[in-house]
């Protein structure tokens, strides 16, 4: 009969671990209700061992948010090919995956958890709200925007926020309706701001050009002009 020997992790190994399993845990349930002793427990190791790791909770709860916050930046990155339209849906499809699988974790970033008013918690979610503006600019291939621009693609971040945040209370609209759903707020508040801004405008004609028959942004036209056509008598 053989004894199993436990391998003795690195620093950085297990500080990667705790994160980890901190990440793992907050997922699931909001951070406030994660102790460090359940930290610890689901570790597999005792809690001034954490706390040799990390001075305090807010230290692991701020590096797995780090952790988190990298994770979702990256769901907007998105290879520049193929129609606008397809890959913002594309990319929402993945932005809900993490809102999916991390809810609560989600909603502590976004809502800063017990980390309220940190600089830190604050540094990170700008840091992911510019990440994301510099991929939709990346899409759509500009580089120095117009200020209507701009306001277009910030706003509808902000949207994609608060929308995932009040689907995940109780998730009463299917998610892949919600996904197309901002899509197409996409588009139309890139619609809105081309009726005010020529350069937004041409900008927009470019990007429809390349539009299939079948992608989101024909569905909303076609969306639209139904929602506009005179009721059957």
């Amino acid at each position: 009969m053989t004894t199993g020997v436990r391998r003795r992790m690195g620093v950085e190994e297990r500080r990667q671990q705790l994160i980890g399993v901190a990440l793992d845990l907050f997922s699931r349930r909001s951070p406030d209700e994660v102790s460090i002793d359940e930290i610890a427990s689901t570790a597999g190791i005792s809690r001034p061992l954490v706390y040799h790791y990390f001075p305090g909770k807010l230290s692991l709860y701020e590096a797995a948010l780090q952790r988190a916050a990298d994770d979702l930046a990256g769901r907007f990155v998105e290879s520049p090919e193929g129609p606008l339209g397809a890959r913002l849906l594309r990319v929402m499809r993945r932005f809900f995956d993490f809102v999916d699988d991390h809810g609560p974790g989600f909603a502590a970033l976004m809502r800063g958890g017990p980390a309220v008013g940190s600089s830190t918690t604050n540094a990170l979610v700008d840091a992911v709200r510019q990440a994301a503006y510099l991929q939709i600019l990346s899409h759509l291939d500009v580089e120095n925007p117009p200020a209507r621009l701009e306001l277009v693609i910030r706003s509808w971040i902000s949207l994609v926020e608060s929308t995932a945040l009040i689907w995940l209370d109780g998730r009463r609209i299917p998610r892949g309706e919600l996904e197309v759903q901002l899509v197409h707020d996409f588009a139309a508040l890139a619609a809105v701001s081309a009726a005010y801004a020529p350069e937004v405008a041409e900008l927009l004609r470019r990007r429809l050009r390349d539009e299939p028959g079948d992608g989101p942004f024909t569905d909303l036209v076609v969306r639209l002009l139904a929602l506009a056509a005179p009721p059957e008598a």
